[in-house]
Order: C-alpha cells, then sequence, then structure tokens
C-alpha cells in the first residue's frame, strides 16, 4: 500500500468524524419503512411498494432521471403520509437519530410547513410537532452515545404565495428550535424575486436565510439570490461553475459573479448526489466541488434528501476521498466551513468548532499515525549510528 492510499480516511474514520449538515429536507430523509408504516396508519394507498426494501430502491430510481422536475415528484409520497402530529413528530426524531448514528454533531433541517397542513394542522402546530420531534430524537441519540444539534429551517415554495406568511413564521419560532428561512422548489419560472417582500421582511427582523439557487437554473438564479434578495447562504449554488473559465494550460479566471461569491465568503450547499441525480453534474470526477475547494471557495459538503438519493454524509464523503483523494485535513475543512456558516451565534459556532470538531478530527489523526507506527516501525539504528 503507498503512502498515498494509506493517508486516506478509511469508511469507520469518516463515519465516526464530526460532521455538519446544513441542507438536508425532512421530507426527503425518511425511512423506508416509516414511509410504509405511516401510509398504512393514515389510509394512503398511492405508494409504488409497500414493501420497505423496494420502495427504498424506487425512490432512488425515480429521482435518478436527470431532472429536477421528476426528482421533485417523488416528494408526492413523503408529503402525503405527513399530515399529522405524530407522523410529523416521528419523521423528526427518526431524522436527528439517523444523523446523529453518522456522525453529525450539527444539523439544520428544513422542510415547508404549508405541505403539511391536509389533515387540519395550523402551521404552528405543525412547526410545534417538528420541534418536539427533533427534541425527542436529540434526547434518543444522547441515550446512545451519540450528540447533535438540530435547527429547523422554515421554507416557503417558490411556485406558492406564502413566502412572507413562512418568513413571519420562522421569526416567531426563532430562538425556540427554528435558526433560519429558506424557499425551494423549481428554480425555472419562479424567480427568487417574485418573493422579495419576505426577504424584506427577514432583513428588517435580523434574521437568516438561504435560498435555493445555482442548482438547475444557473448563473441568473444565483444573482438575483445575492444581489436582490441578500442570502446568506446558497442552497447548492453549483452553478456558479459557469462564470469560472479554465483554460487548456489549467489557468483559471473568475468571472465578476464568482468572484464575487468567493470574495464574499458566501457559502455553497453543496449536495454531490443528489447534484448528480438532477443533472447538475455529470459525475463525482466533475462536479465542480473539486475544482471549488481548490480556488477555496466557501464549500460545505451536504445530502439534500438522504432518501431520494440513498445517501448520507459519510457517503457523501466516502465519494469524495475516492474521487478527489480528499484526506482527513480535507473533510475538517468542509465540516468548519459547515460550522462556520451555521445559522447560530457566533460564540456557539466557534465552541462547536473548537471543542468538538477539531478536537474529533485530531483524535482520529492520532488514531492514524499511531497505526502507521505499529505498520511500519521505525528501523533498528545499530551500525547506522556509526
Amino acid at each position: 500500500m503507498t503512502s498515498e492510499i494509506s493517508n486516506l480516511p478509511t469508511a469507520e474514520q469518516i463515519r465516526r468524524a464530526p460532521k455538519v449538515l446544513l441542507h438536508d429536507h425532512l421530507d426527503g430523509g425518511l425511512r423506508p419503512g416509516t414511509v410504509v408504516d405511516l401510509a398504512r396508519e393514515n389510509g394512503y394507498q398511492g405508494l409504488p411498494e409497500t414493501d420497505p426494501e423496494k420502495l427504498g430502491i424506487w425512490f432512488r430510481e425515480a429521482a435518478d432521471s436527470g431532472s429536477l422536475e421528476r426528482y421533485l415528484e417523488t416528494f408526492a409520497h413523503t408529503c402525503a403520509v405527513m399530515q399529522t402530529r405524530e407522523a410529523l413528530f416521528r419523521v423528526a426524531a427518526e431524522c436527528a437519530e439517523d444523523l446523529a448514528a453518522d456522525g453529525v454533531v450539527y444539523a439544520e433541517v428544513r422542510y415547508a410547513p404549508e405541505q403539511h397542513l391536509e389533515a387540519g394542522l395550523s402551521l404552528e402546530e405543525v412547526v410545534e410537532a417538528v420541534n418536539e420531534g427533533f427534541r425527542e430524537g436529540e434526547r434518543r441519540a444522547r441515550a446512545n452515545g451519540h450528540r447533535i444539534r438540530v435547527g429547523a429551517l422554515l421554507t416557503a415554495m417558490r411556485h406558492a404565495a406564502r413566502a412572507l406568511e413562512i418568513a413571519e413564521l420562522a421569526n416567531r419560532y426563532r430562538d425556540l428550535g427554528v435558526v433560519g428561512f429558506d424557499i425551494a422548489g423549481a428554480e425555472a419560472g419562479y424567480p427568487p424575486t417574485r418573493h422579495l417582500d419576505a426577504f424584506e421582511y427577514l432583513k428588517r427582523e435580523n434574521n437568516h436565510f438561504t435560498i435555493h439557487a445555482g442548482e438547475a437554473f444557473g448563473l441568473p438564479s444565483i444573482w438575483q439570490a445575492l444581489q436582490w434578495c441578500g442570502a446568506d447562504r446558497l442552497g447548492h449554488g453549483v452553478r456558479i461553475i459557469d462564470d469560472i473559465e479554465v483554460a487548456d494550460d489549467g489557468s483559471v479566471t473568475l468571472g465578476r459573479l464568482a468572484s464575487y461569491v468567493r470574495d464574499k465568503r458566501i457559502p455553497l450547499e453543496l449536495c454531490p448526489t443528489s447534484n448528480l441525480q438532477t443533472g447538475a453534474a455529470a459525475s463525482y470526477a466533475e462536479h465542480p466541488i473539486g475544482l471549488l475547494r481548490r480556488l477555496q471557495f466557501r464549500c460545505t459538503v451536504n445530502t439534500d434528501n438522504r432518501l431520494m438519493s440513498g445517501t448520507n454524509m459519510s457517503r457523501e464523503f466516502e465519494h469524495l476521498v475516492k474521487t478527489f483523494r480528499y484526506t482527513l485535513d480535507d473533510l475538517q475543512w468542509f465540516t468548519v466551513n459547515g460550522m462556520k456558516s451555521a445559522f447560530l451565534p457566533f460564540d456557539e459556532r466557534l465552541a462547536m468548532i473548537n471543542d468538538v470538531i477539531k478536537p474529533g478530527y485530531a483524535e482520529l489523526r492520532s488514531e492514524w499515525l499511531f497505526r502507521q507506527s505499529a505498520t511500519n516501525p521505525a528501523p533498528s539504528r545499530g551500525s547506522d549510528a556509526e
């Protein structure tokens, strides 16, 4: 085994490494078995499969279409079974448990309250059920020896007209489990500028928000999210690569928008596997994250929809390690970027970086050095002393 290969983290090290997740959809991360259970309990008969294993495969195959619109269609089934307080509580609790078991120490999980009103819940009841579920999941995680903190992002659907209402809801539950706001849904035809009143309100309230932009629609979506709306982060933002030119000799030229994003340290919520499914990248090797990391953009790694993509944070990191030969130092860099970009107060972010993330990676590096010394002991100095 060469030193380069031995320097790469193992799957077990990746699983144990502390991770930060900023872009994860609650309705895109259900356990297949939970979808089946909730459909049966609530009388939903629209599932394409009722065997949990087959259903999980169906979600991944249906999402693996190369089309964002087709990808989004899969959510009709998960949202359909998330219409009661009990269902929302269960899904949120299991979400926190699953993330913690995968080594995630901080997560911001987003969902659209307006999509969970069909059984008569109010927007407030939806938010409270999810918040209570997250707290229960955190407690279960602690009982199993894991630590995690989960904050909620309230999402407004960009094709609807409730963004201001959801922004006000996010502000009311600020400091009560909700850490920010988002808009999501198909980008084409539904620019973020349709919701300027919501963003102006949030800025007046000094609240945080991210915007899905630069996933399917490209640079105009990113420009509008930043310059018209004032987004703190870019949900995906992968298409910023369209403003970066790589010459045949390897030299790189950044356009003005790409330079602005890098200079301002605007976080990119990159989701490699999801981006492959929606056609934003053709392969992991061709995913812009390699170049963006090399150019020192504020890159973060995320899951987007764990059910539809058949992924978690460990798998995302494993793909990057295999493709780009990333070391523990690289994974720590992505993780620290995520924590720096979280919608938490500065002192809490700093404490998480210094007390949890850096010590966690330092321990993994120490284990690697010990293994190396045990596998390759130093040669005897006997006659060499002369």
